[in-house]
Formats: C-alpha cells, structure tokens, sequence
C-alpha cells in the first residue's frame, strides 16, 4: 500500500538547494541515509473525523520532516488496517506531494501540509473502517535519501450518531412522573441507514425555564434497537433532553431539549 512518487514529480517548488544546508551536515547524512525524522504529526486539527452516511469533508495534515541534509520532499497518508501492505483503506487514494515550507531559522526543518477530501458515500464502505487510523510519513532528502514511517501519527474517524427525544405528559402537575423516550442510532456505512446503537450510556438532562445550563439528573442505557426511556419527577418549566458523550468509533450527539410546561 506504500506509495513512492517519481522523483522528478516529487520535488516541491520549495525544494532546497545543496547550497543552503551546512557542509558538515551534508557529509553527516551521506553516511546515513536514513535519518530524516518526522514530528508534530496532526490530522484535521486533531479533531476526530466524525462522517455520515454522504459527508463531505477536506482533512488535513500537518507535519515537520527534519533531516540533516535539509527535505526536498515529503509526503503523509492516512491508512487502516493490520499493516501497509494488507491496508483495508487508504486516504487519499493517490497521496500527492506535501506543501512544505523551510524554517528559516534551521534548514534542516520543514514543515509540510497536505489537504484532500474525503467523501464518505466514496470512501467508507465498511463499518470496520471506524477507529484508529495510522499515518504514514515518508520524505526525500536533499541527496536523494528515503526515509518512511508507517506510523508517524494516528486519527479517528468516527460515525455519526443521532439522538431524539420527548418528554410526557405535557402539560403536567408539578409532583407528578414525566415518562422521556428517545432513541440512539449512528450511520451504517454499509446499509446507507442510520442504525439503533445498543448498549450505551446516555445521560438524561433538564434545564429549567429561564436558564442557559442543563444538567445531568441520571445515566440510562439505550435498549434494543437505539431505545431510550426513563422517568422523572415534575418539578418546574423546563427542556429535557438526551446527551450522548460518544465512543472510540461513534461521535457525540445530543437531541433538542423538549419543553415540559409543570403547572
């Protein structure tokens, strides 16, 4: 699943002249050539990549390649799976070439960016594509030295999940039960619906009439098929809601609040 670019397409408009990178450094590197490290690896602002069933979205990473000789070239994917050769994904599908930019205080420093779209309806076809996601970095030196990385960072990509609610009667008497109903379901990539999402902490909230803060009055688990129910006691005016905080492959969601007029 490695890709290597030709060369005479690799190099960047920000290439760097031999002439610019210290002679010791130089014949340092030609005895290693190898040794271009990689740093300050982020994807999407490292902000977890959450998609439903046709998002669209620009990911970006953003890295630092160091090597003695100075970096002609770099470039970063992003990849799932056990290893890069059996990779069951890869974004994007033809990496190009980072932006990459020297420190003018240390030619031996670049820091690169890369920006390609992911359109889920394309790339995601398989719920297991959810989770971690490993980045591979990979840079050419000045003298024409490789140097890859199958695992120079990580991101998430998450499904999206959706969460509704409504409190019960409505009105009601101050003192009497209040019935919240909801449900919990997320994106299959695979059905092109979105799906009850069993087994989960959801958290019942209530904020009073007049105030901007809802607070947490108990946890409930959702039941087959993404179910929610709970009941509570009718104390004033007042919005309920669910809120669910998310998990490794499924992003947060929280439903608007319902009012509940208490007389």
């Amino acid at each position: 699943m490695r890709i290597r670019p030709a060369t005479a397409a690799a190099f960047l408009a920000t290439t760097l002249s031999a002439s610019v990178i210290p002679a010791a450094a130089q014949a340092a590197d030609r005895a290693a050539p190898s040794d271009t490290t990689f740093s300050n690896v982020v994807v999407n602002g490292g902000k977890d990549v959450v998609l439903g069933l046709a998002t669209k979205k620009t990911v970006t990473i953003t890295w630092t390649a160091t090597d003695p000789d100075g970096v002609a070239a770099s470039w970063a994917y992003l990849w799932h799976g056990p290893n890069t050769d059996d990779a069951d994904g890869r974004l994007p599908a033809y990496p190009p070439a980072g932006t990459c930019t020297v420190s003018p205080a240390d030619p031996t420093t670049s820091t690169c960016k890369v920006s390609f779209g992911v359109d889920a309806a394309r790339d995601f076809d398989d719920t297991a594509l959810a989770g971690t996601w490993k980045v591979l970095a990979e840079a050419q030196d000045t003298n024409d030295d490789w140097t890859a990385v199958d695992v120079a960072g990580t991101a998430r990509f998450k499904r999206y999940a959706k969460l509704t609610v409504n409190a019960s009667p409505e009105p009601v008497k101050a003192g009497r039960t209040i019935t919240v109903t909801g449900k919990l379901t997320r994106a299959n990539w695979e059905t092109g619906t979105y799906t009850g999402y069993e087994g989960r902490s959801v958290q019942l909230q209530f904020r009073k009439k007049g105030s901007t803060t809802y607070t947490t009055l108990k946890t409930v688990t959702s039941g087959s098929k993404g179910t929610l129910k709970t009941t509570t006691t009718a104390k004033a005016d007042g919005y309920f809601r669910f809120l669910f905080t998310g998990t490794s492959t499924t992003g947060p969601a929280t439903a608007t609040g319902d009012f509940v007029d208490v007389r």
